[in-house]
C-alpha cells in the first residue's frame, strides 16, 4: 500500500509539473511573457484562483488560456481525488489491519511470546516460523516491527515489560515466553510480571552478565542462557574436542535435508503406552532414532535399548525425517 501511494504521489507530481510546464511555455511563446509572468499566470489558472493577467490576452492567448483551464484545472482536481483516495485506502487499511492483528492475537492458544526483535529474538522467532508453531513478536521498536511483520511474521508495538501489553499479547494463554531485551533488568521485569500473571508458564531468558543468571532464575526464569559462557566452552570445545563439536553442530544445523531433532512427549491414554521401543514397528520403518527418554521423575536413559518400556508423560528425543517425526507424534498422541 505504502509504494502505490508513493507511485500516486509521484504520478500526481509528474501531472502537476507538465501542466506547469506548458503553461509557462505556452504564455511565453505566443504572449512573450517574462518567464515569471508566466508561471505565475500558469499557476493562477489551474488553481482557479484567477487573478488578472500582467497584460491583456491577445486572441490566441485567450484559446491557450481556455485549453489550459480545461485540461490544466481538470488535471489538477484528478490529482487531488487520486491523492484523497490513497490516503484513505491507507486510513482504512491501517484501521482494518490492527482490528485483524488483535483478533489474530487473540485466537492465539499455546503460543509463545517473543520480546524483544533484536538478533537474539529474531533467530528464535525465525526457528519459531521454520517449525510453524504459533507466535508473537514484541518490541517496543517500530522498524523491527515492521521488519518482523514483513517477514511474515505476527509482531506488535508494544512494552512487554507492561502488565497490559503481556495481557493483550494472550500471556493467559501463552504456552512459553522468551524474555530477549537487551537489559537484564527489563527481561527481569518482564520474568516477574509473566509469572504473575500466569505462574504456569515456561520463561526462557539471555543474562548478559553471569551476576545477573541467578537474579533471573529467582524471579520465574526456567533457562537461562549466558550467551558469553556458551560462546567460551564452545570455542574451548573446537580445540579439545573438535570431533565432538563437529558432530554436536552437524546435528544441530546440518543433518541433512529434512532432517531434525526433535522432542515427543507420549499423552495418557496413548495407545503405546507400556509397550517397549522394539514393540513400535513404525521407529523401524520410519527409521527414527531415539537418542534419548526423560522419565516424568526427571531421570534420562541415553541410547535406549529395545526392551525400553514408554510411558505416559515420557519425552523422547528423536531424529529424523521431518514427515517420519510428524507421524511418530501422532501414533505417541493419540
Amino acid at each position: 500500500m505504502h509504494a502505490r501511494l508513493i507511485r500516486r504521489v509521484l504520478l500526481i507530481f509528474g501531472i502537476l509539473s507538465l501542466t506547469i510546464l506548458i503553461g509557462t511555455t505556452g504564455f511565453v511563446l505566443i504572449e512573450h511573457y517574462s518567464l515569471f509572468d508566466a508561471f505565475y499566470l500558469t499557476l493562477s489558472t489551474i488553481t482557479t484562483i484567477g487573478y488578472p493577467e500582467p497584460r491583456p490576452l491577445s486572441h490566441t492567448g485567450q484559446v491557450f488560456n481556455a485549453f489550459l483551464m480545461v485540461f490544466g484545472v481538470s488535471g489538477v482536481f484528478l490529482s487531488v481525488g487520486a491523492m484523497t483516495q490513497a490516503i484513505i485506502e491507507l486510513e482504512l487499511q491501517g484501521r482494518f489491519g490492527e482490528r485483524r492483528k488483535k483478533k489474530m492475537i487473540h485466537q492465539l492458544q499455546d503460543h509463545f511470546i517473543v520480546c524483544g526483535y533484536g538478533r537474539v529474538g529474531r533467530n528464535a522467532s525465525l526457528e519459531f516460523q521454520r517449525t510453524g508453531a504459533p507466535f508473537l513478536v514484541i518490541d517496543r521498536n517500530d522498524q523491527r516491527v515492521t521488519k518482523a511483520m514483513h517477514a511474515g511474521m505476527l509482531a506488535v508495538v508494544a512494552d512487554a515489560t507492561q502488565d497490559d501489553s503481556l495481557r493483550e499479547a494472550g500471556v493467559v494463554r501463552a504456552k512459553g515466553l522468551i524474555a530477549a531485551l537487551p537489559s537484564d533488568a527489563e527481561n527481569l521485569f518482564i520474568i516477574l510480571s509473566a509469572k504473575a500473571i500466569n505462574p504456569q508458564l515456561t520463561i526462557v531468558t539471555r543474562a548478559s552478565e553471569e551476576e545477573a543468571g541467578e537474579k533471573l532464575r529467582r524471579a520465574g526464569a526456567d533457562t537461562v542462557l549466558t550467551p558469553f559462557s556458551m560462546a567460551g566452552r564452545q570455542l574451548a570445545d573446537v580445540l579439545l574436542r573438535p570431533q565432538v563439536f563437529e558432530f554436536m553442530d552437524f546435528a544441530r544445523s546440518n543433518i541433512g535435508s529434512g532432517v531434525v531433532m526433535e522432542q515427543v512427549r507420549v499423552a495418557p491414554g496413548a495407545q503405546v503406552t507400556a509397550k517397549t521401543l522394539g514393540e513400535l514397528q513404525e521407529l523401524r520403518r520410519s527409521g527414527v532414532l531415539v537418542l534419548a527418554i526423560r522419565k516424568q521423575g526427571g531421570e534420562t536413559t541415553f541410547n535406549p535399548p529395545p526392551e525400553f518400556a514408554i510411558s505416559a508423560g515420557d519425552v523422547l528425543i528423536v531424529m529424523g525425517e521431518r514427515a517420519n517425526l510428524q507421524r511418530l507424534e501422532k501414533i505417541l498422541t493419540t
